[in-house]
């Protein structure tokens, strides 16, 4: 067996959540404990009585761009679908196509909004890296606007193929989304309710916020065998002095540090590697495996992830492979609900 395989499992494609919940804190959470390996079955909305006071969650604020693109090849007319990544150094929009036949150095497309209508023209001028496209719009609006004007929720393709349903633009963003820049949600936040979090700070479990904007590439499985020839995909990220101080004084009063998600967790340990935590803004390509020393983060709060993908090899590097695959298969077992709409898992 590959180093790799060992991230691997079989998920049922019936756990796969295709819906999220109509309240946020009502999903399942799956405590484990890395003290003495006990799983045991709560729910969200029970996180005040599982945690202690003086400890801080830190969530991602990242907000979630319309980033699904429709439209159709103005030379054929064929469909087209895209999803906007990010804006090149150049300003010109890097994004992912998908099209029957084969795109050229050139080609045109336009952009239709939710209506169908015809709203801007997009033209493909290079290629670029991870198998992404240059574009570049004939408008002076901004990206922001154009995106409000011709983007879809950018839903994974796991969930109805990607197609957006009534009520996804709320659901798909956290309570605390604040800086506009990811192309998929940080799915660990999207259990929180402002209720919840008034009931922590009851509680004196306070909260603070990082930012990382989530990229497609977190998604994408390992496909090399071995964990060292696996090319770490790039995020941005920040954490600011506020987000420092806060961390610092938990720490100083014996509190835990509570990362929801595994974008907290990559953003506060980027923000530690000098051994303790600092002030941080730009890129990470910070890949955390089995062996890694975590110099913050006590708790981590998750989803469950995708098999034999990064994330999964994060979170076995932050309890231990064989307490992951226990924990897995007890939730498979007791039919929890699976990816960016599921249930979530905390390990303490």
């Amino acid at each position: 067996m590959s180093e790799a395989e060992h991230y691997n499992y079989e998920l049922p494609s019936n756990l796969i959540a295709q819906e999220p919940l109509a309240k946020r804190s009502d999903a399942r959470l799956l405590v484990v404990r890395r003290s003495d390996g006990a799983i045991t079955h709560r729910h969200v909305r029970d996180l005040a009585d599982l945690l202690r006071p003086h400890d801080l969650i830190v969530v991602n604020d990242t907000r979630v761009v319309p980033a699904r693109l429709i439209g159709r090849r103005m030379q054929t007319g064929g469909r087209w679908q895209g999803l906007f990544v990010r804006i090149d150094a150049s300003g010109a929009w890097q994004l992912l196509a998908h099209t029957r036949g084969r795109l050229a150095l050139g080609e045109q497309v336009m952009l239709v909004d939710r209506a169908g209508v015809d709203r801007v023209v997009l033209n493909l001028v290079s290629r670029a890296p991870g198998g992404t496209w240059l574009a570049v719009p004939e408008s002076n609006e901004s990206v922001g606007s154009l995106l409000l004007a011709v983007g879809r929720v950018p839903l994974p393709g796991y969930i109805r193929g990607g197609r957006e349903h009534a009520g996804d633009s709320e659901r798909y963003q956290t309570v605390f989304a604040r800086t506009n820049g990811a192309a998929a949600a940080p799915t660990a936040g999207l259990h929180f309710t402002e209720e919840l979090l008034a009931e922590l700070a009851a509680r004196q479990i306070a909260h603070a916020s990082v930012t990382l904007h989530v990229g497609l590439d977190t998604f994408r499985p390992i496909t090399a065998d071995k964990l060292a020839d696996h090319p770490m995909h790039s995020e941005w990220c920040e954490c600011l002095p506020e987000t420092v101080e806060a961390v610092r004084a938990t720490q100083r009063r014996g509190g835990r540090i509570i990362a929801i998600g595994t974008t907290a967790v990559r953003t506060l340990e980027t923000a530690s590697q000098s051994g303790v935590i600092g002030e941080w803004s730009g890129p990470t390509d910070l890949f955390i495996k089995p062996g890694f020393a975590f110099r913050t983060v006590d708790c981590l709060l998750t989803n469950f992830h995708m098999p034999r993908t990064t994330l999964m090899v994060l979170v076995s590097a932050f309890a231990s492979r064989s307490l992951v695959a226990r924990a897995y298969n007890e939730a498979i077992r007791e039919a929890y609900r699976f990816l960016s709409y599921g249930d979530a898992m905390l390990i303490e």
